[in-house]
């Protein structure tokens, strides 16, 4: 069969204002939209620029807006739009820097203020911090997370509020005030109790809906916002 692409080209350096481009390929039903992007870019359009890497929808870097919705290219197959025009757009809210890619940096920089790793004050047990699977098992669904941000791509909010700190953060906020191995729960709640953190969530469920790995974001910074109440109450700053 053959799949019609209508894809968004822009190059800041050359060109004044983004326009669509449309590309035909033989593909069959079962092969991904990448596999269509790779076709295009090896046989009809060096130019064409997009992020690729593991193409198993694993690290995230080919997230896209595919007819509308943010997703992975990777893991969209040609039959799911099978008699429709594949319409390819980069990720929604951030800065095109060529084509379908789009700078990260300030995504990553707001994960990173998450400090997303363990902190623990005490000293460091002979071989490993233990922690029974109750206590993993709260933090099970975050840790899918592969930092693709589709969900920061598609919340209203971080469209509207370049401040908001976005929903991927919030994940790895989570993946850290609920793990039993970490002694800062306090700090990194008071850090999002603002406007700009959790607050500024509206229950949209966008950041749910197009997440790759199926991940409760929406009720993960619910879970939050009771938390902060909770834990904020019995300790005022």
């Amino acid at each position: 069969m053959e799949a019609q692409l209508k894809i968004l080209r822009f190059d800041p350096e050359t060109d004044t204002e983004p326009r669509y481009k449309t590309y035909t390929v033989k593909a069959e039903p079962s092969e991904r939209i990448l596999d269509c992007l790779n076709r295009i870019k090896w046989e009809q359009d060096g130019t064409l620029a997009y992020r690729m890497s593991c193409g198993h929808g694993v690290c995230g870097s080919d997230a896209m807006k595919i007819n509308g919705r943010c997703g992975l290219a990777c893991q969209k197959l040609v039959k799911d739009f099978a008699g429709e025009e594949i319409v390819l757009e980069p990720l929604p809210t951030f800065t095109v820097l060529k084509d379908l890619i789009v700078d990260m940096e300030t995504f990553f920089d707001r994960v990173k203020l998450m400090r997303p790793y363990l902190i623990n004050a005490e000293l460091p047990p002979p071989k490993e911090r233990l922690q029974d699977q109750d206590e993993r098992s709260k933090v099970d669904a975050v840790i899918r997370c592969i930092l693709c941000a589709c969900c920061t791509a598609a919340c209203p909010v971080t469209a509207e509020n370049q401040q908001y700190l976005g929903p991927a953060s919030f994940v790895w906020a989570f993946r850290y005030i609920f793990d039993s191995r970490d002694d800062q729960q306090l700090e990194r709640l008071t850090q999002i109790n603002t406007p700009d953190g959790v607050w500024g969530c509206r229950n949209l469920f966008e950041c749910t809906r197009v997440c790759p790995k199926e991940i409760p974001v929406t009720k993960s910074i619910n879970t939050i916002k009771r938390e902060i109440q909770k834990t904020l109450k019995e300790n005022p700053q």
